[in-house]
Formats: structure tokens, sequence, C-alpha cells
């Protein structure tokens, strides 16, 4: 029924004034195009400004950049946000991370984000929805070592990896 819908639909979303619902997301890229298009587009409206963190360069789909360098510039930033919406819970049970494994950014800036939430939130339940490259659409000859490269992580950090065939 429509009033069970309602009472659920707490579990993605904060309920703000008017009624209106804001998904408890964090967006995050290390460039700003993707968010930017995000912001400006159709459901744009629907998320919080401040729940998106972006940086100026980009990991130019180099999983080390994503993970150690550019990423690691922004990723006290990102948990902040993260911390924050985590607060906002009443009854908080995990966290899911959706991210790409071909780029820089969802593989090696997505698990750092995903060893740093393992070791703040110890407790807490971690599922990841990975897309993993394929060889059929790839468009950079590096995407299988960010996706191998990422494979470590993801077994060791997270409760539950979907592996979504791009």
């Amino acid at each position: 029924t429509d009033e069970q819908q309602l009472e659920r639909a707490n579990v993605y979303f904060n309920e703000a004034s008017g009624g209106k619902y804001v998904p408890r997301s964090v967006l995050v890229d290390l460039e700003p195009g993707v968010l930017d298009t995000i912001r400006e587009g159709p459901i744009g409206s629907l998320f919080r400004p401040d729940n998106t963190v972006h940086a100026a360069n980009g990991a130019g789909n180099n999983w080390a950049k994503g993970h150690y360098t550019e990423g690691a510039e922004m990723v006290e930033q990102v948990l902040e946000v993260v911390r924050k919406e985590a607060e906002n819970c009443d009854c908080m049970q995990g966290f899911q991370l959706c991210h790409s494994l071909g780029g820089g950014t969802g593989s090696g800036l997505g698990t750092l984000i995903l060893s740093k939430v393992r070791e703040q939130y110890p407790d807490k339940m971690v599922s990841t929805f990975s897309v993993v490259p394929s060889p059929k659409v790839s468009d950079t000859v590096v995407e299988p070592y960010n996706a191998v490269l990422s494979m470590h992580q993801l077994l060791e950090n997270a409760d539950e990896v979907f592996c979504i065939d791009n």
C-alpha cells in the first residue's frame, strides 16, 4: 500500500519540509563535470547540494591517482559528509557504495572510501554495487588493471559485492 511505501521511504530518504523527500546520498567525483550534469539535470533538485564533493583534476583513469594522490587529498572531506549523513539516521544498518571499477575515481577513490568507511564503522554492513569493465565497451586499455587493483580492497572491506557487467 501507499502508506507502507511512505513508511519505508525513510530507509533511503530524509523527509524535508513540505513533504519533500531527499535521498540519503553522498555524490563524489574527482572532477566536477558529472556532478554538474546531475545538478543541472531533471533530478538535480532532489539532492542536497552540500552532499556533493568533487575535486578539480580527475584521476585520468588511473587507480593510483584515485587511491593515493588526488583521492587521498579529498577523502577526509568525503568522510565528513558521510559522518553528518550517518548521524542523521535513527538506526543506521550500513552503507551502499555504487561505483565503477574501470576508471580511476570509481576504482581508486571508491575503494579508498570503502576502506575508510570500514575503519570508522566496523560494525556496519557495507555493500557495493560495482560496475565491472567489459572488453566490448571498454574505452581505455587500463580498465582491467583498475578492476584488478580494486578487487583486494573489495574482498577485504565489503560484506557484499554485487558485480554489474558494463
